[in-house]
């Protein structure tokens, strides 16, 4: 028997995509600490922690204005089901913590959606969740966006942008689409 027929089967990790942008990024330096375009991965038990504090924090923000632990995510895995979930915390008295158009005070909680836009201040993160099977780790993933994710003047039950499409987000296209029979 080869190594190849006794290896353990490879399991898909659960995969957190975050997106960040902030407008002072490039001059300030503000995410100089976060490693971009490289999968991080965490045991499922470590509450994962962002703010200025790189001793608390695994993903530091160098900004005075943000809180030495601004949030939290923490892996979990809801009662009957097999799918894990991440929960996100605002840790900061002094700054709300937005997800998707709800606001998160101090200490407050809710179950993270798979996609989702998570704000505080001139911060943006777009979040998104890929399923994995993995019990014991999951991963991070950051990108920067070299453009601001949300506009504060969209209207609020707008869905977020897609930057793939042919379309521009939010355009004001007037024509509706026209169905057609599969013979045609």
């Amino acid at each position: 028997m080869s190594s190849f027929e006794d290896a353990d089967t490879e399991e898909t990790v659960t995969c957190l995509r975050v997106t960040v942008y902030h407008p002072g990024q490039i001059k300030s330096g503000i995410f100089q600490s976060i490693r971009f375009c490289n999968r991080e991965k965490h045991p499922s038990s470590e509450v994962v922690k962002f703010g200025r504090n790189s001793n608390i924090c695994h993903y530091t923000f160098q900004d005075k204005q943000v809180s030495r632990v601004q949030f939290s995510l923490q892996l979990f895995k809801k009662f009957n089901s097999s799918v894990l979930s991440f929960e996100i915390k605002n840790m900061s008295k002094k700054t709300n913590l937005m997800v998707d158009n709800r606001d998160l005070g101090y200490l407050n909680k809710m179950d993270l959606p798979y996609k989702c836009m998570v704000r505080f201040g001139e911060y943006q993160f777009l979040v998104e969740k890929e399923d994995g099977e993995s019990l014991e780790f999951f991963e991070a993933l950051f990108i920067m966006s070299p453009r601001p994710l949300v506009q504060e003047n969209w209207p609020a039950h707008r869905p977020l942008p897609e930057y793939s499409s042919t379309i521009p987000p939010y355009s004001t296209q007037t024509t509706s689409p026209t169905e057609m029979d599969e013979n045609e």
